[in-house]
């Protein structure tokens, strides 16, 4: 899966070092409204706060929900291999920086060639290129240090005259610097990585690539004219000094003025401390004190540099095939750190997560635990010999994250992760979740929430969720109305579970193959909050609980108004 994985990576052009996250196409689930698409969209964030790059998220795209089975085992082995590993760390991923090139040729370099197409695609690969039409387009290549020559028929010869002439075979040995460009940008992160366990396959590319490294330094010596000038300050300090212990005759005097030619031993005290200083003796002026030939010195840098830099270019040339195949090794280090970085941040998941979802015919959730709340309570709910449940209870008892829990484990199903506690499914193809609505009963309201559920693709394949939908209409009518869509789509094999306040209503011309389970309040806790047990207890209507909401929000608040409600309430039994 590694494979597939590096492959959805180049394909949709993801990277470490986007500072955003890429944004790709929705992946492709079976969730038909947005309400469900929502719920989904946080279970990838939650699983995502792992990771350390943005578009490492992007990789759970990879994983489109299927309706094969085989598939989904797949999906679940690969996981499974990457828990036993255990949690892994990937801290040391946040010191990688984005690459910047931090190196050029110090000499000036220039490709040269007769075929238009060839200057083409130079040009378009942001190769230095020239065309050669004529002999006056040569005389100038002089003041370039290196002067790469390919596919130049009919001036070759000439070109090959030239001192700083490179001839080359392939195009693709054009102005191989740019590779060694590319990679100076990686250097920083190629220095941090050298020490880490990023994988076998990670590690020895880091490897490789540290090890070419040593094509962007410079090992070649080369004069410079500060230098001389510092030498030559210590050639006439020595001289200075050893002066000041000889006694001169006065003849060496004469023979010096009349001659213009320094005594022997003079002379002799300034070869010496020229010797020690290695300097070349044709740069300089003997006499006292002893003085630099621009001309000459100038000759020699040229010379010098000149032939350092064909030897750069020599050792570079020896190394064009792994030179070359820098980009792609780079591309495939980066690909593996999205997938280093998948991996280990999804192995904090996996950590404390024993059980895989398995596919079954029924469905059935045994003590699961809701990622996505900080303390979640153990939930268990079935529908086995049923096909719908009609969730009834408290306020704020739980009915609501029941539903979306539900959502967030078909999502782990899909992906292939494992669940806290037991998850069975039928592999769903169509999953509608209606949330709570929000605003007002009105007609438009109303006839938006028939259009949707008449649009609903039946079938054993579809799980239906909805959430208090009586709100947009009267709650007299809601009661059959939501009675007569149970029965609808349970005759067509659906899976229905409706969250409501209308279990009584609904308990009255209950459906075939249909429930009522129900969330009881038990009473306020020291701090007025709801003891509920979220557990739904099965064939049991329970009551929305609302004098418990109206004496939490009275004891907290101490408002006149929830006061003299929570008493007139409790004096009434009501």
């Amino acid at each position: 899966m590694k494979e597939e994985l590096i492959q959805f990576i180049q394909e949709n052009n993801l990277s470490p070092f986007n500072e955003k996250r890429v944004f790709l196409e929705g992946n492709i689930t079976f969730y038909r409204t947005r309400n469900a698409k929502q719920v989904h969209r946080r279970v990838i964030s939650k699983l995502s706060e792992g990771f350390v790059f943005p578009d490492t998220s992007n990789l759970f795209d990879f994983f489109k929900f299927s309706t094969s089975s085989e598939e989904i085992k797949k999906r679940q082995d690969f996981f499974k291999r990457i828990k036993d590993f255990g949690v892994i760390n990937n801290s040391f991923l946040k010191e990688l920086k984005k690459p910047l090139k931090t190196w050029t040729p110090e000499y000036s370099i220039i490709v040269v060639t007769e075929n238009y197409e060839v200057f083409e695609k130079l040009r378009q690969n942001n190769c230095p290129v020239q065309m050669i039409v004529s002999e006056s387009d040569i005389y100038p290549l002089k003041d370039y240090d290196i002067v790469q020559i390919f596919d130049c028929p009919e001036h070759q010869f000439a070109l090959e005259n030239l001192p700083n002439s490179v001839l080359i075979n392939s195009i693709d040995d054009a102005y191989l610097e740019r590779y060694l460009e590319e990679l100076s940008a990686w250097k920083q992160n190629l220095f941090e990585l050298a020490d880490k366990n990023i994988g076998k396959e990670g590690k020895a590319l880091v490897k490789e690539l540290n090890s070419l490294l040593s094509l962007l330094e410079y090992n070649d010596s080369i004069l410079t004219k500060d230098f001389i000038e510092k030498k030559v300050e210590e050639i006439n300090e020595k001289v200075s000094m050893k002066l000041r212990e000889l006694t001169i005759k006065g003849e060496s005097l004469v023979h010096m003025i009349e001659k213009g030619e320094l005594p022997e031993e003079l002379k002799k005290i300034t070869m010496n401390a020229i010797n020690e200083s290695s300097l070349p003796i044709n740069v300089l002026n003997i006499g006292i004190p002893v003085t630099i030939d621009e001309i000459e010195l100038d000759k020699l840098i040229q010379q010098e540099s000149s032939s350092s830099f064909i030897r750069k270019q020599e050792e570079i040339k020896n190394q064009a095939e792994i030179i070359k195949k820098i980009p792609e090794k780079l591309s495939r280090l980066s690909s593996l750190l999205l997938v280093f970085d998948f991996i280990s941040g999804i192995s904090r998941y996996l950590v404390d997560k024993e059980n895989f979802p398995e596919i079954k015919d029924f469905f059935e959730i045994n003590n699961s635990k809701n990622i996505l709340l900080e303390d979640p309570q153990p939930i268990s709910f079935r529908l086995i010999d049923h096909r719908c449940s009609v969730l009834t209870g408290a306020n704020s008892g739980g009915k609501t994250t029941l539903l979306e829990h539900i959502i967030q484990l078909y999502s782990l199903l899909q992906l292939g992760l494992p669940v806290y506690g037991e998850f069975n499914s039928p592999l769903f193809e169509d999953i509608y979740y209606f949330a709570k609505n929000k605003g007002s009963a009105t007609r438009g309201a109303f006839e938006n929430l028939l259009s949707q559920l008449s649009s609903i693709k039946p079938g054993n394949k579809t799980l239906i969720l909805a959430d208090e939908i009586e709100a947009v209409t009267e709650p007299g009518a809601a009661g059959k109305i939501i009675s007569a869509t149970i029965e609808y789509y349970v005759k067509k094999n659906c899976f229905l579970i409706i969250a409501t306040h209308l279990g009584q209503e609904i308990n009255e011309m209950l459906p075939e193959k249909t429930r009522i389970d129900g969330i009881e309040a038990k009473g306020l806790d020291d701090n007025f909050e709801l003891i509920v047990d979220h557990n739904p207890i099965e064939n049991h209507l329970a009551s929305s609980t609302p004098e418990l909401i109206i004496e939490k929000m009275a004891r907290k608040k101490y408002n006149d108004y929830l006061n003299f409600v929570n008493s007139f309430i409790k004096s009434r039994n009501i």
